[in-house]
């Protein structure tokens, strides 16, 4: 789905009329809060509502008066069921396809593949809501003094306003990671009391609301079919109010539970789906539920948001950024948006970094779900692209930011993604091409579907699965940790055995290339998209087999295959340079035929970022081709791949040009005035691809090499950041003054050696476990 421009600045524009219609009478200035998001009104749309979450439950809050709104999302609850996509004609075709491909008969090949190789179903499994609860407050009248906000270090939202001649009101709501509940805390001062109507509502199949006891909700329901896979998963949300005074009724007719007079309300909300795993749905919800809520009962809200603020900056608060502050910083955050195009609002670029590292702990924690298209937070049936785990980027830039900004545990639900994966594709390896190992395409679902989706113009790309093994490389890498290396090590080599078996020999030039494949999702003009070994595929194969002969190496495991893998990497087509100074994206010298000459994705720069293949300093005629792509390419794209232009800037030690992308970036054409990306619509993407632009500004970090304020902005002369986290665990805090670094100080939390490196100066040091080292510009004298 894509928008024109001008049907986003109308959205938009709608939006701001909206906002301003919804804000109350009278609205009271806040004080400075560097770590959170403020708004003078309630939201009326999603895309204005703020996000809580524990990993595996979400909620959208809006922060109404007289009605107030939760969209809930339960983290494993999407159409469908346990299915296998692979179409039983594949094996038998591709042959003929690799044929037509190399003959350059694309068109042809184009049309075969989509009536034999494609999945059955054609599309994945979507990523659902679970529907919303609603508050309604019978009587209250106009508010005043209005501020709504969202925590970043508490991880709380929070509505306060006037009503009803001064009464105070203020609604909290949280996420609690420990005892897997939504709750939310309403009080009101005044001799009158509460008075509020309760009700959950579900847009899924066979949903129904009953009373839970004397003052409890149970919503239970089914999902639903999508391309011809029935649903067959079931799920409950069941609400529990702990009420203090007043009465509580239950209507039984229409599932609403009515509270009146009380003085303070406390509501728990447990999700569960039958979700096991990829293969089982075998659970139990409604007997999950219950259990969750027999847990919290008798828990306060104050020691259950304690517990929950606490768990929350265990993570959160390892980093700490500050670029600068000015006026603008003052105002709300809807404001501080739609202003930052003409004014000067260096703190609005930190906030984005700590607003991205929030959604980061929120949408993924250990034993969770990765997080998708849209993180956890989802308000459709059917959302965009589905939210589901698009692997040809989206899902791998959602994680760039996790490890050097110390949220290495968050990467935990992709690395067990990637487990998951290895087995559905497995069977699609042996099934569609009838070779070893495990592949998986351009996309998957929580069903682990593993087979080439969407058409064979989008889906057919076999990189997919090789591409997230970088990620389990890159855990190990930062974290050093030789358990964990044996235990992913299977995952890679099955990766690289599938390759082994399945690169082809390219007939007119000799070298290794895959076949059939694309670079994603670029038509190249000469007669479709598919093609044989475009520039992505050869790097990311490069960068598999190189990591996973270094991990077979250290494991001193698979002396033959680390000898097949460095034949077949030697014997990669390599980088090549086009007739306009450019880095070619596919082996023949086709980018100027190519009909979206500013397309979105830059697929064939991954070996200049997220890879280090290209380097200014180690590849320069290389980074020229890039840096000539990226200006035939232009700055401005979708939310996600803007953010990856600001990585590929940093990247060629260009700050500047990095944070002029970055600017755009965080303006109103692309940031929500919730701060959600807008590609548009929503993408979470964009907001971890643009705090990892931000970290690849400040910070580079490769093998034992660290990179110090790379590519440091003119914007941002002042500042420090502290927590940064290098490979080899290694943190980082650094200090600039004037546009240079003022002191840099390393805390290796493991003994080696490393090379520091400052503008074009060196370092070696030799780094002791719990020894920090400072260093000034005299170290590099």
């Amino acid at each position: 789905m894509t928008f024109s421009r001008r049907e986003t600045m109308a959205a938009m524009a709608a939006g701001t009329a909206a906002m301003a219609a919804a804000r109350p009478a009278r609205a009271v200035p806040a004080p400075h809060a560097p770590l959170a998001l403020w708004y003078h009104q309630p939201a009326t749309e999603w895309t204005q509502a703020l996000p809580i979450g524990n990993g595996r439950l979400g909620a959208m809050v809006f922060g109404g008066i007289s009605q107030e709104r939760l969209q809930l999302n339960e983290s494993t609850l999407w159409a469908g069921q346990p299915y296998d996509p692979v179409n039983p004609q594949a094996l038998t075709m591709l042959p003929k396809v690799r044929e037509l491909i190399f003959a350059g008969k694309i068109a042809e090949a184009e049309a075969l593949a989509n009536q034999t190789l494609m999945a059955r179903p054609l599309t994945q499994m979507p990523y659902q809501t679970l529907g919303d609860l609603i508050l309604d407050f019978p009587g209250l009248g106009d508010a005043s003094a209005y501020r709504r906000d969202l925590d970043l270090d508490k991880a709380m939202a929070t509505t306060r306003f006037e009503a009803n001649d001064g009464v105070t009101h203020v609604r909290q709501v949280i996420a609690s990671p420990a005892d897997q509940i939504i709750a939310v805390r309403l009080t009101a001062g005044g001799e009158n009391g509460l008075d509020v109507d309760i009700t959950l509502r579900s847009p899924q199949r066979e949903v129904q609301v009953v009373a839970d006891g004397p003052a409890g909700l149970l919503l239970t329901g089914r999902n639903g079919a999508s391309k011809g896979v029935e649903g067959n998963l079931r799920f409950a949300a069941r609400l529990a109010a702990e009420v203090e005074g007043g009465t509580t009724t239950t209507q039984a007719d229409d599932g609403r539970l009515n509270i009146r007079n009380a003085k303070a309300i406390t509501l728990y909300i447990a999700m569960a789906t039958s979700y096991r795993r990829f293969d089982d749905v075998g659970g139990d919800p409604i007997a999950a539920t219950a259990a969750t809520i027999a847990r919290v009962r008798g828990r306060t809200f104050a020691r259950i948001a304690a517990d929950t603020a606490a768990a929350h900056q265990r993570l959160f608060r390892r980093v700490a950024l500050d670029l600068g502050t000015t006026a603008a910083a003052q105002l709300p955050t809807d404001q501080r948006i739609a202003a930052s195009q003409t004014s000067d609002d260096p703190a609005l670029a930190a906030l984005y970094f700590h607003f991205a590292r929030y959604l980061m702990i929120c949408a993924s924690r250990p034993g969770g779900q990765p997080a998708n298209l849209q993180g956890l937070w989802n308000d459709s049936l059917n959302p965009p692209w589905g939210s589901k785990y698009t692997i040809n980027i989206n899902t791998q830039m959602n994680y760039w930011p996790a490890e050097p900004t110390a949220l290495g545990e968050c990467v935990a639900p992709l690395v067990d993604m990637v487990r998951e994966l290895a087995i559905t594709g497995e069977r699609t390896a042996r099934t569609m091409y009838g070779a070893r190992g495990w592949v998986a395409h351009h996309n998957t679902d929580l069903w682990r579907a593993t087979a080439p989706i969407d058409g064979a113009q989008f889906g057919l790309w076999p990189t997919g699965g090789a591409w997230l093994c970088t990620h389990l490389w890159d855990h190990y890498d930062y974290g050093r940790d030789h358990a964990y290396l044996m235990s992913i090590y299977p995952l890679m080599a099955g990766a690289a055995r599938f390759f082994l078996d399945t690169l082809q020999r390219d007939p007119s030039t000799g070298f290794l290339v895959t076949n059939p494949s694309m670079s994603p999702e670029n038509p190249h003009g000469h007669g479709g998209t598919l093609c044989a070994g475009p520039t992505m595929d050869m790097a990311i194969l490069r960068d598999l087999f190189t990591q996973t002969i270094e991990a077979a190496t250290i494991l001193q495991a698979d002396v033959a295959l680390v000898g097949e893998m460095r034949a077949a990497r030697d014997a990669l087509a390599p980088y090549k340079i086009g007739r306009n100074g450019q880095l070619q994206e596919w082996q023949q010298d086709w980018d100027a035929d190519a009909p979206e000459q500013d397309h979105r994705h830059v697929s064939h720069l991954y070996g200049l970022h997220p890879s280090r293949q290209i380097m200014p300093d180690d590849t320069p005629t290389l980074a020229a081709a890039a840096r000539r792509t990226l200006e035939i390419r232009g700055d401005r794209a979708t939310g996600w791949a803007t953010a990856w232009r600001i990585n590929l800037w940093a990247r060629l030690k260009d700050g500047d040009h990095a944070h002029d992308i970055l600017r755009f970036l965080l303006g109103p054409e692309r940031t929500y005035p919730n701060m959600f990306d807008a590609h548009p619509p929503f993408q979470i993407d964009g907001n971890f691809g643009g705090a990892a632009g931000i970290v690849e500004m400040l910070m580079g970090s490769h093998g034992d090499v660290i990179d110090l304020l790379p590519a440091l902005p003119k914007a941002w002369p002042t500042g420090s950041v502290t927590g940064l986290r290098a490979r080899g665990r290694c943190r980082i805090d650094l200090h600039w003054r004037d546009g240079r670094l003022d002191r840099a100080v390393l805390r290796p939390e493991l003994s080696g050696t490393r090379t520091i490196r400052l503008a074009d100066k060196r370092r070696v040091l030799t780094l002791k476990t719990g020894m920090p080292v400072s260093l000034t510009p005299k170290d590099f004298a």
